[in-house]
Parts: C-alpha cells; sequence; structure tokens
C-alpha cells in the first residue's frame, strides 16, 4: 500500500533529507511551504489538513527556528514566535491528525527535538524549554494512542551541518565542536534522515515514547 507522509520544514537540512529518504522508499511526500501552512497560524494549519482527505500514515513535525538570546535580554516576540512553530505547531498538527490515524488502526508521528532539551548551552533557553516541552507531549500522546498502532516518538539531534548550525556558530566554533565530540565530527542530515525514517515507518513496529539523542555522543560527556 502506498502511504503518505506530512514533513514540516522540508525545504532544507534534515527536512529536505527526510523527504528525500521517504521518496526514496516510495511514499507520497507532503512538504507544504510556508504559503501553503504557515505554522504560526492556527488558522492555515486547520485550513491546510482540513483540504487533505487522503489518509496520512506518518508525520514529522520537523520544522523549528533558533533565534539565540540570553536570560536578561530575551525577545519576547522571537520567544513567542519559537514557541509557536517549535512547539504548538506540532503539537496542533498532531492533535489533528492522530485521530484519523486512530480510525485507520495505523499512524508514526515524530516529533523533532534537540539535544538542547536535555542539555543546554547559553543563548538557548527559550529553545531548550520549547523542545524540553515537545518531549513531554511526545510521552503522553505515545500513551494515549499506542493501543492504536499509532506510536509517538522524538528525535533529538546533536549538532549537524545544516544552515542553522552555521547560522548560530562561527566556523572557528564548529571546529572546536568538531574536536570535542566523541565521534569528531557533525552529522549529515541524511544521517539524521535515516533514523527519523526508521522510527516513522513500519519498520518500527514497537518503539514508542521515546526521545532518541543521535549527537555523536555530546550529551554523555
Amino acid at each position: 500500500m502506498n502511504k503518505t507522509v506530512l514533513i514540516t520544514g522540508a525545504s532544507r537540512g534534515i527536512g529536505k533529507a527526510c523527504a528525500e529518504k521517504f521518496r526514496e522508499y516510495g511514499y507520497n511526500v507532503l512538504a507544504p511551504t510556508r504559503t501553503e501552512m504557515d505554522l504560526a497560524s492556527e488558522n492555515s494549519i486547520h485550513d491546510y489538513i482540513g483540504s487533505i482527505t487522503a489518509p496520512i500514515h506518518a508525520l514529522v513535525n520537523n520544522a523549528g527556528i533558533n533565534p539565540l538570546a540570553t536570560v536578561g535580554n530575551l525577545n519576547f516576540d522571537d520567544a513567542h514566535a519559537m514557541m509557536a512553530t517549535n512547539f504548538w505547531a506540532p503539537v496542533l498538527l498532531t492533535n489533528l491528525l492522530a485521530p484519523r490515524m486512530k480510525e485507520q488502526c495505523y499512524g508514526r508521528i515524530v516529533n523533532i527535538s534537540s539535544i538542547w532539551s536535555g542539555v543546554t548551552k547559553s543563548g538557548r533557553s527559550m529553545y531548550a524549554s520549547s523542545k524540553a516541552a515537545i518531549n513531554a507531549f511526545t510521552r503522553t500522546a505515545a500513551v494515549e494512542y499506542a493501543e492504536y498502532n499509532v506510536l509517538v516518538n522524538a528525535v533529538a539531534p546533536g549538532y549537524v551541518n545544516t544552515e542553522l548550525t552555521q547560522i548560530n556558530n562561527t566556523p572557528e566554533q564548529i571546529e572546536t565542536i568538531k574536536n570535542n565530540l566523541p565521534i569528531r565530527r557533525l552529522a549529515e542530515p541524511s544521517e539524521i534522515a535515516e533514523l527519523i525514517f526508521f522510527m516513522a515507518s513500519e519498520k518500527n513496529s514497537f518503539v514508542t515514547g521515546q526521545t532518541i539523542f543521535a549527537d555523536g555522543g555530546y550529551s554523555i560527556i
């Protein structure tokens, strides 16, 4: 049976690699642009999901933003936008699609978290909070839907060779990061996509409610 996956933030980085991986395995990939579905707008999300009548078998909540600011210098417009994109949009999409998956007795939902949900670094208080919140939501959604063969998990990447990493770190900082990682390099988006594909496909038949850190050993040192 042909399956359909909805992936947010699929225009670049991990999301783009995920879209390529799912297409490789014959999935119909829905990868809405911001014009088609604005994750900062509840109405836009409702309208987009409401326009889809075909079954959706997998959801990958990948889109995220990460403006840096230290406590005492937080920009709350940025903070609200970050929570809207990183937390509320995945919650709303899950709330809309999990009941459909329940009816078809099959579904896989993967929320893209971050190592900063478990460890931290200066300037990431709001981003870390948004990702810790999605971990908690993942666990509860998993408990509520497991008996209907709807498995809900989170993947928490570490440093990945993406535009966002290059924006938030200088080349010198990236070299330092590489040298401090046990694996001595950044992940490539395709490597993270492999894990996400497994968690969001029929290959995963038993794992649910987990936040899996894919960080080259960063969080254990």
